[in-house]
């Protein structure tokens, strides 16, 4: 118990820091309606955002709504979303969860995190992004930069599997301040403690408290 009262005020002390030098982070999928995240979030698998937001400007011309998307063939939704890659399982999933949407909730994202997990192509992850940028309700998204930083920091030891960081994170992070600490971790994790070279420990925010600092 010791441990996790010394975590929790470790992850307080964190979430103020990423506060001050990411004020204005939030998500970098573009939409403007929650279907549009959601349609974003399943293509940005292993895709960048930056390349989601330029696809998806080509398939709302094409199918600027819910039903247009339900009653569009998964062959004409493939040929522009190919270039996120994984383009016949993305355009297969995405044809799915529009047509359940349609049906089942009045072409209407469902709020409920188990709602949300029974549409195809929808993982915790996704569930938790929709859930905390769209309906303001607690999130935890382990996305890799979460699940790499977290573990560097020292709140988690030695996990990677994204549900049971999630379920440590649950037991640190005020549920108010999960979506946006997330956030702050993806813009962290790009800018500062960077997975394909050293981490920049000299410029980052953190370093004083970071377990792995200069490592």
């Amino acid at each position: 118990m010791k441990e996790e009262t010394r975590k929790k005020k470790l992850a307080l002390k964190i979430i103020e820091r990423l506060k001050e030098e990411y004020p204005d982070a939030g998500c970098t999928l573009d939409y403007d309606d929650a279907w549009k995240l959601l349609v974003s979030v399943r293509l940005a698998a292993q895709c960048t955002d930056a390349r989601v937001n330029v696809v998806v400007e080509k398939l709302y011309e094409k199918f600027p709504d819910v039903d247009a998307l339900a009653e569009a063939g998964v062959d004409a939704i493939e040929e522009i979303v190919r270039p996120c890659g994984l383009g016949k399982s993305k355009a297969r999933d995405i044809s799915a969860c529009m047509k359940i949407i349609k049906e089942q909730y009045g072409g209407k994202v469902p709020d409920r995190f188990e709602d949300l997990l029974k549409l195809p192509g929808v993982g915790r992850k996704s569930a938790n992004l929709i859930m905390g940028d769209v309906f303001g309700k607690p999130a935890i998204v382990t996305d890799t930069h979460c699940i790499r930083l977290v573990n560097r920091m020292g709140l988690v030891d030695g996990i990677k599997d994204p549900k049971k960081v999630e379920m440590e994170l649950w037991k640190l992070i005020p549920g108010e301040e999960g979506s946006d600490f997330c956030h702050r971790l993806v813009y962290h994790g790009r800018d500062v403690c960077t997975a394909r070279t050293k981490p920049y420990c000299d410029r980052c925010c953190i370093k004083d408290l970071c377990a792995k600092a200069g490592v």
